[in-house]
């Protein structure tokens, strides 16, 4: 396929009619389910399945990248021009005879455009929440109503972040699994789910008029790191399965039989390279691959102390102690599937789990740092601390 037909737009009203139809279902379960609720109800609850539904799509977007899908249409945003893999039959039908084993058949193409048509649907969803956003503040900035505490720019916001993770999505077809866009696009799904999660604890503070919870400043710096720390491990842990170094250690605790075994870094961390090659064009060596999966093990363990230290300094505050169960048990998840990607020769399931692991601590994190505040930062009431819990 010549580059100019890597972007083949005549089947684009096609596959937006197939996003809008899923958008479709979960709109009807929101309008049901909330007839008589208010505005800011209506748009909390649909800001919530719309984070779930992206979590959702990250975790399949995980299942594409880990079964080798992500080429099952080499073109963008259909499959060789038509907007479903059953016109495009032919084309993948040659293509799989001519390398059985290849990134094109027909299960990795409708693996591939599933997960476009569940983007482009929750890309409906987010611009349906942007929207109604706008309305609500509108019509309640006259009223001086509850709802108007509510930023529609953040929603706005959201909506321009999943247009940009959009062009992000093309570009890891067109560019060929690029190593460096295709961890972006990983990053850009989990900036997403953060920013689905503070519009979703903002209605529900408009809503309820929940105070935030007080605890002290050195708690709020160890949230601020903890959670800086769990952003690169990500990018760390992206590194390593767009590169499919996952397998250059086998055992665990020690790699290659040795506690230090031979690594490339400058080789690994060439950020600004073809899947496979080095810079210069060379194949990348497997001293390089080895270092990628030691970086993103060695910083594991920081982050898996960070995590063990923020849940044992926020469990004894009673507006949190929700959010500390989960961090505790989320950290365990990403230890455990971590352990059984190596030593278990990568399965899927584990695969799929510590990524979508990853994504439900960026959205505790985040959870946790909407609902609370400093104690002396904003000068809380005693009742309201006292209430809460308050950590030095």
């Amino acid at each position: 396929m010549n580059a100019q037909s890597l972007y083949d737009l005549s089947p684009v009203l096609h596959v937006m009619i197939m996003g809008a139809l899923v958008a479709m279902g979960p709109l009807a379960w929101v309008w049901v389910r909330n007839q008589q609720a208010s505005p800011t109800r209506r748009l909390q609850a649909l800001t919530l399945l719309t984070l779930f539904l992206t979590f959702d799509l990250v975790m399949f977007g995980a299942f594409t990248r880990l079964t080798d899908s992500g080429l099952g249409c080499p073109d963008w945003p259909g499959c060789y021009g038509s907007a479903s893999p059953v016109g495009a039959s032919a084309h993948i039908s040659a293509a799989q005879n001519a390398m059985p084993s290849g990134p094109v058949t027909h299960g990795k193409a409708w693996i591939e455009m599933i997960h476009r048509y569940l983007a482009t649907g929750v890309g409906v969803l987010i611009l349906v929440l942007a929207a109604a956003s706008w309305a609500v503040h509108r019509r309640a900035v006259p009223a001086r109503a509850p709802a108007v505490a509510v930023n529609p720019w953040l929603a706005s916001l959201t909506l321009v972040w999943v247009c940009i993770q959009g062009a992000f999505g093309a570009l890891t077809v067109t560019m060929k699994l690029f190593p460096a866009i295709v961890t972006l696009h990983l990053l850009g799904g989990v900036v997403l789910l953060a920013l689905l999660c503070m519009l979703a604890v903002r209605y529900h503070q408009a809503h309820r008029a929940v105070p935030l919870v007080a605890i002290g400043p050195h708690g709020r710096t160890l949230l601020g790191v903890t959670t800086g720390l769990v952003w690169i491990q990500i990018a760390l842990g992206g590194w390593v399965s767009t590169n499919y170094a996952v397998l250059a250690c086998t055992e665990f605790p020690m790699c290659q039989a040795s506690w230090w075994p031979a690594m490339n870094f400058a080789q690994g961390f060439e950020l600004w390279r073809e899947l496979g090659f080095t810079r210069a064009g060379e194949h990348i060596s497997f001293e390089a691959l080895t270092a990628i999966h030691v970086a993103h093990r060695l910083f594991a363990v920081l982050v898996l102390l960070a995590l063990g230290l923020l849940a044992w300094r926020l469990r004894l505050v009673a507006g949190l102690r929700q959010h500390t169960r989960l961090l505790a048990g989320l950290a365990t998840l990403q230890l455990v599937t971590g352990l059984s990607n190596v030593v278990l020769d990568w399965p899927l399931l584990a695969a799929v789990l510590h990524t979508g692991g990853a994504g439900a601590l960026v959205v505790t994190l985040t959870w946790t740092a909407c609902v609370s505040t400093s104690a002396s930062a904003h000068g809380v009431s005693t009742l309201t601390t006292t209430k809460t819990g308050t950590l030095a």
